[in-house]
């Protein structure tokens, strides 16, 4: 089976080394893994050319919202974010998914957090909808997108629409929360990290450009940081388990992450 993961630019993409650690773990030696440059423009073409032999894609910018407008059927998930990262090929056709909220979802339950009241999401993009999606599986109540100027009226839209108590603050205006999702660039938050006194759990979707400065001050202010890393694996172990069909080898992927990231 032939599985590959699309974008433009994609050289930079961890997800051959995970995508193929987890086949040689499961013992699936006929199956591949590979990347290509494939642009907005040319998505719609590249998929009507893929012969019998593929079974899934996965999908980053700027292909997320082109790759679920050609899906057969979607998941959840991928209809309230409005993007797929993921499709799977079956008899009827392509399914898409977004596993991003698997893997937010997932990372930050392993840090600990199996439930949270409240949640700060900084950003309102399109990673910020798949934080919003995380927040209804953990649960949470109430919602406050840090942000400059206005939140996107379709990130809005979602939470509200999932019944969440939805506020807007300033950026550096941090309101009393347990949980942070940062969906930014770090640089946004560079000088605006004096985090509420309840040292809860920070997620910062950056990774492999060395200590945010959002880590940075979680840290030093006794808050629990999860990396960037741990929401691209398991994201990525989602998208083997839908692929395969069989579970994912967590360990095995984290390990070749990890050595990957440091060869970088």
């Amino acid at each position: 089976m032939k599985c590959a993961v699309w974008g433009s630019p994609i050289e930079h993409s961890l997800s051959p080394v995970l995508h193929r650690a987890a086949y040689a773990a499961l013992g699936l030696s006929d199956w591949t893994y590979d990347r290509r440059n494939v642009t907005v423009e040319r998505f719609e073409a590249a998929l009507r050319e893929l012969g019998e032999g593929w079974r899934g894609l996965s999908l980053t910018m700027p292909l997320k919202e082109a790759a679920l407008a050609a899906a057969h059927d979607a998941s959840v998930q991928a209809r309230q974010t409005g993007a797929a990262n993921t499709l799977v090929r079956s008899d009827a056709g392509w399914g898409a998914d977004n596993t991003d909220v698997h893997g937010l979802a997932t990372a930050l339950r392993e840090s600990g957090l199996e439930r949270a009241e409240s949640l700060v999401i900084v950003g309102s993009g399109a990673t910020a909808r798949s934080a919003v999606a995380a927040a209804a599986l953990l649960g949470v109540r109430r919602v406050a997108f840090m942000v400059r100027g206005q939140p996107r009226p379709q990130t809005l839209h979602q939470a509200t629409a999932a019944g969440l108590d939805v506020t807007a603050t300033p950026m550096g205006r941090w309101p009393s929360t347990t949980a942070v999702i940062s969906t930014v660039p770090p640089a946004s938050l560079d000088g605006l990290t004096d985090l509420p006194e309840e040292r809860g759990v920070v997620l910062d979707v950056v990774y492999g450009e060395g200590e945010t400065p959002l880590q940075r001050a979680a840290r030093a202010q006794g808050w629990t940081v999860v990396e960037g890393t741990e929401m691209l694996l398991h994201q990525a172990a989602e998208q083997v388990r839908l692929m395969t069909g069989l579970p994912a080898p967590v360990p095995e992927m984290r390990h070749a992450l990890a050595g990957a990231l440091a060869r970088r």
